[in-house]
């Protein structure tokens, strides 16, 4: 009886979490019923489109190919070799309809980028995909765009659950995986790089430091983050610049994975703050053990500091696998998961219905907020990206091998929405409307005028935000980033319009090349993002 009793002793205490703070703030919506594939990655083009991507050694997805389209013939894979089934697909989020893509090899646990054109770069993979480019070019016809396998180009070393960063000239850096403790670049640049051993399998017997969190500092510097363990690399000169204290709470990445964010920079851009939530307890996934209660812990550490420390903190619920996904506003919103297991196929249950709302610039033990929650699980292999009208997406989550319909946890194909309480009608009259803003932007001291309305005066403070599209997968987004513009003089108003004259980014490493999207907030409520494009100029 003693796993019995234990087990609902575990369940009253997440009961007692949720009761004893009340769940506040947010709506949900189902705006596909049948996406045809669960989405273990996503990206968010410039055309409010989103690319969904599955695997291809399942069999076939519940999304056929188009009519006349050739099926796919591949004598490799391992479950289905003739497939008439897509298993990507692009959301166009304006109509809420699915179009099929056509995916050539296998992008199980791939990573992603998008480079400065805007095109979305995609590596890896499993089986045929291991060593493989793929590059999706969004479209203004979204019936003309389709996935291209690049056919000269391979990647030097299998990389599998690997993690993709931009770098400031525009390059994507790919870190880790299976394959490797180590990093290349595309497009391939022949340097050498150095060995991570805390990216190899000497971390623990179960790894926890797959899918490594990868950020790029406004220093230039990367913070590369694998299990507990964590180093400032200069990758010009090739040389661990820092090497920063243990994470304590145990390992945080997969198969043992919670989340991480860099906090949004912002003044003069010289300080970066990283966030570490959540995961599963150490020999969950060895044991299989699905009813170990995960993390509640999170840490976070000043990377830019000469003397980094981590700070600790308590989430109000202890969650795995989750998404920390950075808002319009500069909070962060941590979603999905699971509250005990790990990792894997089948080894989780006690999904995280609740959101909760991160507010960094409260005080420790002040931060968290927990959410109206869904009625939706997305857990193992789910996705969480920021769409341009401030609303969160949700698709995917698949604990199964292949697609299956059993409960607890089917195979998921709804996609829904989370819209925060910014988005609610109470604070419409606060919502700015962008009438117009410039397309492209240059580093320098150069600055641009935004021009919005307002259903009410305002007279509070006002911020332009840019923020990524990134490539989000396995309870990371590869390459998120959210940088606040700095306001260069007074916000004007004429004929109904408040002017807004903002200074662009000083250099790639504050902001890499590529597409954005741009809110203007009003008191803490951001508009619909317009997308501009950071250049080199």
């Amino acid at each position: 009886m003693a796993a019995p009793i234990s087990l609902c002793l575990q369940i009253l205490c997440f009961a007692l979490a949720i009761i004893g703070t009340r769940a506040q703030g947010g709506s949900w919506e189902v705006i596909v019923q049948d996406a045809g594939i669960a989405a273990m990655h996503a990206a968010v083009t410039r055309w409010n489109t989103v690319v969904l991507l599955d695997r291809t050694d399942t069999g076939a997805s519940n999304l056929s190919l188009p009519a006349g389209a050739p099926c796919r013939n591949d004598s490799n894979d391992l479950a289905l070799t003739y497939d008439c089934s897509a298993h990507s697909a692009l959301l166009d989020i304006g109509s809420n309809t699915i179009r099929p893509l056509t995916i050539e090899t296998d992008t199980w646990c791939s990573s992603g980028q998008f480079l400065p054109d805007g095109t979305l770069l995609q590596s890896g993979g499993w089986n045929d995909g291991s060593y493989k480019f793929r590059m999706f070019t969004p479209c203004i016809n979204t019936s003309s765009c389709d996935w291209v396998e690049l056919q000269n180009i391979n990647l030097s070393v299998w990389r599998w659950y690997a993690t993709n960063q931009i770098l400031p000239d525009g390059t994507i850096i790919i870190v880790g995986g299976v394959g490797g403790n180590n990093l290349e670049y595309y497009p391939p640049t022949g340097n050498g790089a150095v060995n991570f051993p805390f990216l190899g399998n000497v971390a623990d017997n179960e790894g926890d430091n797959l899918y490594p969190y990868v950020h790029l500092l406004p220093n230039g510097n990367l913070f590369i983050f694998a299990n507990n363990q964590s180093v400032l690399y200069n990758y010009a000169t090739n040389v661990i610049v820092t090497t920063y204290p243990q994470l304590q709470g145990g390992p945080r990445n997969y198969p043992s994975a919670g989340s991480s964010v860099m906090l949004a920079l912002d003044g003069n851009y010289s300080t970066a703050t990283i966030v570490i939530c959540g995961g599963a307890q150490y020999d969950a996934y060895n044991n299989e053990t699905v009813n170990l209660p995960g993390k509640g812990s999170c840490g976070r550490i000043v990377a830019t500091d000469p003397n980094p420390a981590w700070e600790m903190d308590t989430m109000p619920l202890v969650r795995i696998m989750g998404e920390m996904v950075m808002l319009p506003t500069g909070d962060v919103l941590i979603i999905n998961g699971a509250q005990t297991g790990s990792q894997g196929f089948g080894l989780a249950n006690n999904s995280c219905l609740n959101p909760v709302r991160y507010q960094p610039n409260q005080p420790l033990g002040s931060r968290f907020t927990i959410l109206n929650p869904s009625t939706i699980a997305r857990m193992y292999h789910s996705t969480a990206n920021l769409l341009p009208d401030g609303r969160i997406l949700l698709a995917g989550s698949n604990t199964h091998w292949a697609y299956t319909w059993v409960q607890p946890f089917p195979t998921e194909l709804r996609i829904d929405a989370f819209s925060p309480d910014y988005l609610s009608a109470a604070n419409s009259n606060l919502s700015p409307v962008v009438v117009k803003a410039p397309k492209m932007v240059q580093y320098g001291n150069s600055t641009y005028n935004v021009y919005v309305t307002v259903p009410s005066n305002s007279t509070g403070t006002w911020e332009v935000n840019f923020a990524s599209a990134p490539y989000s997968t396995h309870s990371f987004s590869q390459g998120q980033r959210l940088v606040k513009m700095n306001i260069a003089r007074p916000v004007s108003k004429a004929n109904g319009q408040y002017r807004i004259v903002f200074q662009a980014p000083p250099n790639g490493m504050v902001a890499p090349p590529g597409y954005y999207m741009l809110f203007v907030v009003n008191q803490g409520v951001p508009s619909v993002a317009v997308w501009v494009q950071i250049v080199i100029s």
